[in-house]
């Protein structure tokens, strides 16, 4: 094998597979643009539903009556299966083909879809979330490989560049599609229009993915690494949304469920130094600008995915606005993010990553500060203007982090490198939804009693109400209740809307600080030697 066929192929870990056949696929079989296709159709699904259940949260919440915390897990219990289980999934694409995991996943990831959607209670929605999250790891580093194993190394780029493109629309479109969807049909159907999409995947995979297998294909899986990552993140989560829900920070069981999260970690840290075939190899984390890309890609996920489940409740329920209005609404966030991911290629092509990610998680802070003075009252023009920095902020993390998360990791372990950089955004999507929840949560909890008493309401404040608070919602019922008045019901819409503002004010000041401190990370950032020949492009 030549060198330049051995720099080429992917290494094992995540997504490797044999280099590029030296002789072009004839027929449906192995046709690298036919792949591209088939591979595209299948991660759009992941791609999508990281964002469109967002604005299918208010009316799942509704139907199912479901907690703040319940509606939470929606999502990190989505986010984590994914963020967990990549790594893993890429090493079962190296050891039994790309083609069978990537077909797997799905033909799983359009059952469990189908199996939310026929779920009736909130504890079987958030079950089969966790099997999507699942069966989505198996196919996206699997796409990945298949793409590396079938373009020619002087085609990869752009093959790369078009699926990440695919990514990017489909996680910015997101909040249209689901609001069409939950407006014109119902919540089950963001979730039912993955199977006829899944059939239409598997049935290009099967006919057009041809198997590639990487040579020296790990025998063996790190069980343990797994499950103690696993517990690690199920621990930190749990502990901050309860926390946030129900016991306080001051409780014994928030700081005993942190606890057993740091001992975890640093248990799953000294088992990776010692296991043969690790999860994540530790030495890569040497490199100081790889080590900055993994840390700004979690910020930045934070700030983002934690800031987006509220302003779908905001705009849905203290702005009274449809599902598909409040899509229409967040288009300027995701119109600029498409538009601006070639301006931001072309930048970190011509100056290298740091300047951009710096800029672009500026953007990001401004914008999250900028939300804080969201109002009941604040116009199109002025919330627009919030949403279109923010997309602008964002897409130059979208575009750049692979190029700094692979190209600073060794050629050997640039698979693994592509892996851990998606993980850590969906980490830290996780990780802001749950403690961005938690700061909603206590300060919703603070506040509203006496927004009650300064509104100068004669009756108790209902708990129920101050639930409804989290959401920002005024329940329909309450119009229909004994001795309410038009005034009456005025004066606690006032106040529920009044404490949910309150709450997400603060929340966007805890995502706008980090954003900020993800800016000043990303000044430790830089190109990579390996970028070119590890990565494939920054697209990824």
């Amino acid at each position: 094998m030549t060198s330049q066929t051995t720099m080429e192929k992917a290494p094992q870990g995540q997504g490797g597979a044999e280099g590029p056949a030296s002789t072009p696929a004839k027929g449906l079989r192995g046709h690298p643009w036919l792949t591209l296709i088939a591979v595209a159709v299948g991660v759009m699904m992941v791609a999508l539903d990281g964002t469109i259940v967002a604005i299918a949260n208010p009316a799942i919440q509704a139907d199912l009556g479901a907690s703040l915390a319940q509606v939470q897990w929606i999502t990190n219990g989505y986010l984590l299966a994914l963020a967990v289980a990549l790594i893993t999934a890429g090493k079962l694409g190296d050891r039994f083909g790309h083609r069978q995991t990537f077909l797997i996943g799905i033909a799983g990831f359009a059952a469990a879809s189908g199996a939310i959607g026929l779920s009736d209670s909130i504890g079987l929605v958030i079950g089969f979330r966790v099997l999507q999250g699942l069966f989505g790891a198996l196919l996206m580093p699997a796409a990945l490989g298949l793409l590396r194993a079938t373009f020619p190394a002087e085609k990869l780029n752009m093959a790369i560049g078009i699926w990440g493109m695919v990514i990017g629309a489909s996680t910015a479109g997101g909040p249209i599609v689901g609001g069409l969807l939950v407006e014109h049909v119902s919540w089950q159907s963001v979730f039912f229009v993955n199977v006829p999409v899944g059939v239409i995947a598997l049935a290009l995979g099967l006919v057009i993915l041809r198997d590639h297998r990487a040579e020296n294909a790990p025998r063996s899986f790190d069980i343990l690494g797994i499950l103690l990552l696993s517990a690690a993140m199920g621990s930190l989560i749990w502990g901050i949304i309860k926390a946030g829900e129900s016991w306080g920070w001051a409780s014994g069981n928030t700081w005993g469920f942190l606890g057993g999260a740091i001992l975890l970690f640093g248990l799953f840290a000294f088992w990776e130094t010692k296991v043969k075939e690790p999860l994540i190899p530790l030495a890569m984390f040497r490199s100081v600008p790889l080590s900055a890309g993994v840390v700004l890609m979690v910020l930045m996920a934070f700030a983002f995915m934690g800031g987006l489940f509220f302003v779908t409740f905001y705009l849905q329920g203290v702005k009274g606005l449809s599902p598909v209005d409040s899509g229409l609404h967040l288009l300027p966030l995701t119109a600029m993010m498409i538009v601006s991911s070639p301006l931001a290629g072309a930048l970190i092509t011509k100056f290298g990553p740091r300047i951009p990610l710096v800029g672009g998680m500026v953007c990001t802070a401004v914008a999250m500060f900028g939300m804080i003075t969201l109002t009941e009252g604040t116009g199109t023009f002025a919330m627009s203007l919030w949403f279109a920095l923010l997309g602008l902020g964002l897409a130059p993390v979208m575009v750049g982090a692979t190029e700094v998360i692979v190209g600073n990791a060794p050629l050997e372990l640039s698979g693994v490198a592509g892996g851990l950089q998606q993980a850590a955004m969906q980490v830290g999507g996780a990780l802001g939804t749950a403690v961005l929840g938690a700061v909603m949560s206590s300060k919703v909890s603070s506040a509203f009693e006496q927004n009650w008493k300064d509104a100068g309401i004669p009756v108790p404040a209902d708990p129920r109400l101050e639930q409804a608070a989290e959401f920002g919602m005024v329940p329909p019922e309450l119009a229909a209740a004994p001795g309410m008045t038009p005034d009456l019901f005025d004066k606690i819409g006032g106040v529920i809307h009044d404490t949910f503002l309150d709450g997400m004010g603060l929340a966007f000041t805890v995502a706008g600080v980090v954003a900020a401190v993800a800016a000043l990370v990303a000044t430790l950032t830089k190109r990579g030697e390996n970028a070119e020949a590890g990565a494939g492009g920054a697209h990824i």
